[in-house]
């Protein structure tokens, strides 16, 4: 599931706003489903932190516990 390469950016699109400004972006994700909001938010962390398959499950982690002999 590498959403990065899937992705297609416009590059024919510029914009240019002040970041203080609200330029209807709340609008715009408040309109999306929470399905759409999330699949953006795995696009975001993917661009930033990559997308390795081979560490995207759960790490196992063995503990050794000595119980002292009574």
């Amino acid at each position: 599931m590498d959403l990065v390469e899937k992705s297609v950016v416009d590059r024919s699109v510029v914009v240019v706003s002040d970041l203080h400004a609200d330029a209807g972006e709340r609008a715009y994700w408040l309109g999306k489903t929470p399905a759409e909001r999330l699949r953006a938010l795995e696009l975001m962390r993917q661009v930033i932190y990559g997308y390795d398959p081979s560490s995207a499950r759960l790490q196992r982690v063995l503990s050794i516990l000595e119980f002292p002999q009574s």
